[in-house]
């Protein structure tokens, strides 16, 4: 005699799957979705809070198991979709329909965070998300030549059209000054120019906005900060002791104004620089240690001919490492999205 699956026998063997960042069962979490039996066939697609999730391939093998265990299922077919959660402080923000926007900050110049920002806005970018990079290092304005582009496309509507470079919408002020233009701005200025990048640019639809800071604790983080409700903020730090100094002050200044603090990066870790400084600096500091980036002369190559190192050398230690990076960082966001999701709207004033 035959046994007849049923949608609850199904659903019953999934609510036994936990989803390893959240902490809760796929379905309770209502990340199941269009399950369908054909006999003894069985799919369903399970909706992630963000197509990099780094552990999506758990996730669907756990399901698949937990699904076969069902008496009388003989297939499983699963499809991964994705959903990114909008951070709750976001909502009100109707001039800018960004669900996530993530700061990139450094204590010290020269750790290569404009190069980590622009990699990892890409890696999201390939991974499906939408994604748009906002150059506010307006002292230093170098992801244009990171990114392979010198001017935008114009305005529409009055407000300004982004650039478009391997999936990623982008702004600078490197394209609104001539090139070696000095900036030579106060902070009203400066905190004047930032709003102006978040209200009148047209983003459109945006999973995450990464937004590359100038390094130290001056004008420009405080403005944003006060613009944008950020979702969290990731510090790039050198494995040398100055560096981690420097880092340690910018990451205080974030934790003492309340934004969280997603994790440390350690870049051009190697025999030149060290190793290790990063992972001491988040153990001490008590936040999540993202990952490494090695030294390579690729990615020095890649920042310069304007092609980011996962895109011209995705196989490299130095790419394969920033796509980690990317896939811990947007993993963090979601889980700091769905604990704000009931958080108060707040406007940009």
């Amino acid at each position: 005699m035959s046994l007849k699956i049923s949608a609850e026998t199904i659903l019953a063997a999934l609510s036994k799957v936990q989803e390893p960042e959240l902490h809760k069962d796929l379905v309770t979490l209502n990340m199941i979705r269009d399950l369908e039996i054909k006999g003894g066939a069985v799919s369903f697609t399970i909706l992630l809070t963000t197509p990099a999730c780094p552990l999506k391939g758990i996730i669907e093998n756990s399901a698949r198991q937990a699904a076969l265990t069902v008496s009388g299922v003989k297939t499983v077919d699963i499809k991964m979709d994705a959903n990114v959660p909008a951070d709750g402080r976001l909502r009100g923000l109707m001039q800018l329909p960004v669900r996530n926007a993530i700061a990139v900050a450094s204590g010290k110049g020269g750790v290569g965070k404009s190069t980590v920002s622009a990699n990892l806005a890409v890696a999201l970018a390939q991974s499906g998300a939408c994604v748009g990079l906002l150059d506010a290092d307006i002292y230093g304005p170098n992801i244009p030549t990171m990114m392979g582009v010198h001017d935008i496309p114009g305005t529409k509507e009055n407000k300004l059209v982004p650039a478009d470079a391997y999936g990623v919408k982008l702004m600078s002020m490197g394209f609104l000054v001539k090139p070696g233009q000095p900036l030579i701005w106060r902070g009203p200025m400066l905190n004047s120019a930032i709003r102006q990048f978040l209200s009148e640019v047209e983003w459109g639809e945006l999973d995450y906005l990464i937004i590359d800071l100038p390094p130290g604790t001056g004008d420009v983080p405080l403005s944003l900060v006060q613009a944008l409700p950020l979702s969290g903020v990731v510090i790039v730090t050198l494995p040398q002791a100055v560096s981690l100094e420097d880092a340690s002050r910018g990451l205080e200044m974030f934790r003492t104004l309340e934004v969280p603090i997603l994790g440390i990066i350690e870049n051009m870790r190697g025999e030149f620089f060290g190793s290790g400084g990063g992972e001491d600096l988040a153990r001490i500091a008590k936040v999540p240690f993202l990952g490494a980036v090695p030294m390579e002369q690729s990615v020095r190559i890649s920042s310069d001919i304007g092609e980011p190192v996962v895109v011209s050398r995705p196989d490299s230690a130095a790419a394969q490492a920033l796509k980690s990076i990317a896939e811990q960082v947007a993993a963090r966001v979601s889980v700091t999205a769905l604990e704000q999701n009931n958080a108060p709207k707040i406007n940009i004033v």
